[in-house]
């Protein structure tokens, strides 16, 4: 209670300081967008000069200026209708105007005079097969977009846009993309992934920028993930959806197992409500979701993890109760519930004022066949997290707002079998014992305790300016605390005292038996960003400023790091340095015609190595018995390092090929610097130890080539080819010191990194009638990822390293939905179909002696992995769902 009552008090000191912080500073990612264009005469082209312009159902508008023009600033992303009217005018409507976050929208009208009648003039606007206006590669997936995919979660929707292989953005390392959600930052600081899984039931657009970006986005080197989510307005609408599925295969085959079916192995259950609150100009809306998973894979409850001795009359045991129920359970399984609720109020003049919180919670366990016999043996892996927070929108004049966010990020993982470290049946079952010549395990449970928890305050705000016709001004700061913490949260080991062995817990006793290590890390930026739309040429100029503190500590000496070797100059703990770096941001579009246009951006990208990777072992305890002439020590951390950095070139060319068909084609180039890696010290009693700096490097080069082709009566496709190179000394920061150990060349030099997939081929094809039916497929391709050879088994039997490629992988998804009225209800039934053809390979695990996932020259060693279907891809996978809302919205 003592900790609990420190811990809050220090949080609630803590927001004093963000608030104090924020009204003094300024930052947000962009989450909104802009429509701008000139409003003249139909008949002698003069402009109309103080016409009003109205985004129908909204509050947003414009008057046209002197020369013609007007802007509307702050428009969230979607689809609208824009009324222009005149005195002596009929008014002019355009409808289906799609507005993205972070771009301009030209809309120009001409309109007729008519002084007696008050027809309208409609038009409906087209959206462009290609953006000549874009100075980087930017895809935008609105929600219609993904609500006609074979789709389920954000990260399916990334996977699929050009560059991006299983979450690599053109050939950078995992942990290099910027995921925020309206603006804020939802990375989790310590491994530098997201922090919530978000449905696509919530999600208005979603910006995937795999080329450079503005100065506004920091800590990110390869690419940014926007995502947009829904808000209520003053219609109550709600919607729900229910789906249910299965593995579908047949049984035998490459993965050796027989079918038997599970339905609803796979079950969603979501529902949405938004609308009024009752209070003026507030509105709100709630989402849950419940989702159940159960892998392919089942096992069968044959052993117990604690086998119970059976005694005679006298007391002594004459042998064990082994034998559990014997039901199937599936191997790895998923339970997660998660939801978001949403409040915005826009009762005071010019300000918006919304509360979002986004909630996950998930427990199951990783697919283990080891555990085929006895899956009660298992770790369990829960994890809790959520980001909620304020955002205020002030909007000063037409031309001019600022917007300031407070937001909290909290991840909670566990992994562990009991969550009592002190549970007496970690006693009773004991360690994992296999059977016989296997790795199956009959008996007992892991021991292993994993805990990761980081508690992120982010505050910022920014100010956006329309400062002329031309110059779109953006200025801002962040400031980011972290309480993280992570390690093993309690040991347990075997140790024989006196002839009797006994299970022994240790909860922090280093350098053996460390703890859960704390680190309290602080981040900040600032950058001013330039957006000049000055005819029909675009220019977005920026840079960012970023500093880190790790508020840690180093040895001094580095040969003496723990002070064990005696008569050695004695090292003191010292202040680790703060970091800085400036970022310069520049992209350049030229459209050469009405219709194609050429672009070129360039920037420098720094990005803080995973806090994971700077901490652990930063303390150097494990050296405490450093030995002279030994090196087996492990990787131990640095939190001293610099951020790494990447310098980004793009090229581009775009072109409307035709009013329904468009092509771009966008050449890249990236030099990678001062990544993560190893350094070898050695000490004054002639030891050595691997510890973590900035000596990693690498290249990216490709182009990327994609085709477009708008909705021709039922039919509308999409067709991206990437081709890559990716080279680099290393593909994560321990490689080198890994080879170093396995006495094999750890000399740096250029190799393929492990995700250097040369070809990459995405094909979406869509037969659709609106509100009515629609079928869509997906078709991925993918060349073989790199492989290290091997000669037989044994010392000196791997060649070099990366220098075999694994085969090609080809997988088609599949989605069907119908639509019909039924008392009142708008009711859709659909049908989504994964890995149509059960292709059994995609860029999997195969056998270093051959090259292949089906079998090995080394048979005896590789027994175990050639009976483990796990090493194919999963099987065809079958969902069936129903989705309901109101056929009409009321009040």
């Amino acid at each position: 209670m003592t900790y609990y009552l420190r811990y809050h008090d220090r949080r609630s000191s803590f927001l004093v300081i963000v608030l104090t912080f924020l009204f003094s500073t300024q930052l947000i990612a962009g989450i909104t967008g802009k429509i701008s264009g000139q409003v003249t005469d139909a008949k002698t082209s003069e402009v109309l000069v103080g016409a009003n312009v109205i985004v129908t159902g909204t509050n947003l508008g414009g008057i046209v200026d002197l020369e013609g023009y007007y802007t509307i600033l702050n428009v969230p992303p979607g689809v609208y209708e824009v009324q222009f009217r005149f005195i002596g005018y009929r008014t002019f409507v355009m409808k289906q105007v799609q507005v993205t976050s972070d771009n301009t929208t030209k809309i120009n009208a001409s309109m007729q005079e008519d002084i007696v009648t008050a027809q309208e003039v409609v038009v409906t606007a087209d959206k462009p097969v290609v953006q000549v206006n874009l100075t980087s590669t930017v895809a935008t997936v609105s929600d219609q977009d993904i609500k006609m995919l074979p789709v389920q979660e954000l990260q399916d929707i990334v996977n699929l846009q050009a560059g991006v292989v299983d979450g690599h953005f053109r050939g950078g390392r995992a942990g290099e993309v910027q995921y925020q959600v309206n603006g804020v930052s939802i990375n989790n600081a310590y491994d530098n992934t997201k922090t919530v899984n978000i449905d696509r039931s919530i999600i208005q657009e979603v910006q995937v920028i795999t080329g450079t970006f503005d100065a506004e986005y920091g800590q990110a080197m390869s690419g940014v993930v926007n995502t947009v989510l829904k808000s209520g307005n003053d219609q109550f609408e709600w919607n729900a959806e229910v789906y249910g599925g299965d593995f579908l295969y047949g049984s035998g085959g490459k993965r050796g197992l027989t079918y038997d079916a599970h339905p609803f192995s796979t079950q969603s259950f979501q529902a949405t409500v938004s609308g009024p609150t009752g209070i003026p100009q507030t509105y709100f809306l709630f989402n849950g979701r419940h989702y159940v998973f159960d892998d392919y894979l089942y096992g069968t409850r044959t052993f117990k993890p604690i086998w119970t001795p059976k005694k005679d009359s006298l007391g002594g045991i004459v042998g064990y109760d082994s034998l559990s129920d014997g039901n199937e359970v599936a191997l790895g399984y998923k339970r997660e519930w998660s939801g978001l609720g949403k409040i915005t109020n826009k009762s005071l003049e010019g300000i918006e004022i919304s509360y979002q919180a986004i909630y996950n919670y998930s427990e199951g366990v990783n697919t283990d066949i080891a555990w085929l016999l006895n899956p009660d043996g298992r770790k369990k892996q829960k994890t809790e997290s959520y980001i909620h927070g304020i955002d205020i929108t002030h909007v000063l004049s037409p031309s001019t707002y600022y917007t300031v966010s407070i937001h909290e990020n909290f991840f909670d993982y566990k992994d562990r079998v009991y969550d009592d470290f002190y549970d007496a049946r970690y006693e009773q079952a004991g360690s994992p014992n296999s059977l016989p010549n296997s790795n199956i395990i009959m008996r007992g449970v892991d021991f292993g305790r994993f805990r990761q928890r980081t508690d992120t305050y982010i505050g910022k705000v920014s100010l956006m300016s329309q400062v002329s016709r031309d110059h779109q001004l953006k200025i801002g700061a962040e400031f980011q605390y972290s309480d993280l913490q992570f390690g093993t949260s309690g040991t347990l080991v075997y140790l024989t005292e006196g002839g009797v062995t006994k299970l022994i817990r240790y909860v922090d006793l280093p350098p053996d038996y460390p703890g859960i290590q704390f680190y309290k890390p602080i981040s900040g930026a600032g950058y001013i960003h330039d957006l000049v739309e000055w005819n029909d040429l675009t220019i977005r100029a920026g840079v960012r400023f970023e500093y880190f503190d790790a508020r840690s500590t180093i040895p001094s000496d580095l040969a003496n790091p723990a002070n064990a070797i005696g008569g050695a100059p004695v090292s003191r703990p010292q202040a680790t340095s703060v970091k800085t770096s400036l970022a310069p941001r520049l992209g350049v579009s030229y459209p050469i015609t009405t219709t194609a246009g050429i672009f070129f951006s360039y920037g420098h990208f720094y990005q803080l190595p995973p806090l994971r990777d700077m901490f652990s072992n930063s303390n150097y305890d494990k050296l405490a018995r450093i030995q002279a002439a030994s090196s087996n020590y492990g990787v131990l951390g640095n939190p001293d390092v610099k951020p790494e950095r990447t310098v980004q070139y793009e090229f581009g060319y775009k072109n409307a090929l035709s009013d329904v068909l468009g092509f771009s084609i966008n050449l890249f180039y990236k030099d990678i610097r001062d990544l993560l890696g190893v350094e070898f010290i050695s000490t004054y009693n002639d030891a050595q130890y691997t510890r973590m700096t900035n000596v990693d490097f690498g290249n990216v080069s490709g182009c990327t080539i994609s085709l477009t082709q708008r909705r021709v009566g039922i039919v509308s496709s999409s067709l991206d080819y990437t081709w890559q190179s990716a080279q680099g000394n290393s593909s994560d920061p321990a490689e080198t010191a890994r080879l170093a150990e396995a006495k094999q060349d750890a000399r740096p030099k250029q190799i393929p990194l492990n995700w250097d997939q040369r070809h990459t081929l995405n094909a979406s094809m869509q037969l659709s009638e609106p509100n009515d039916y629609s079928v869509s497929t997906i078709v991925r391709y993918g060349s073989g990822l790199p492989y290290t050879p091997a000669i037989g088994s044994g010392f000196g039997s791997q060649s070099e390293t990366n220098s075999g490629r694994k085969p090609i992988g080809l997988t088609v998804d599949l989605r069907g939905e119908k639509s019909f009225t039924l008392s009142g209800m708008q009711m859709s039934a659909f049908l989504r179909v994964f890995n149509l053809f059960n292709t059994t390979y995609f860029n999997g695990d195969v056998f270093p002696t051959t090259g292949s996932p089906d079998y090995s020259v080394n048979y005896v060693g590789d027994r175990l992995q050639l009976v483990n279907p796990l090493r194919y891809f999963p099987p065809r996978r079958i969902e069936i769902g129903i989705a309901l809302s109101p056929s009409v919205s009321v009040q």
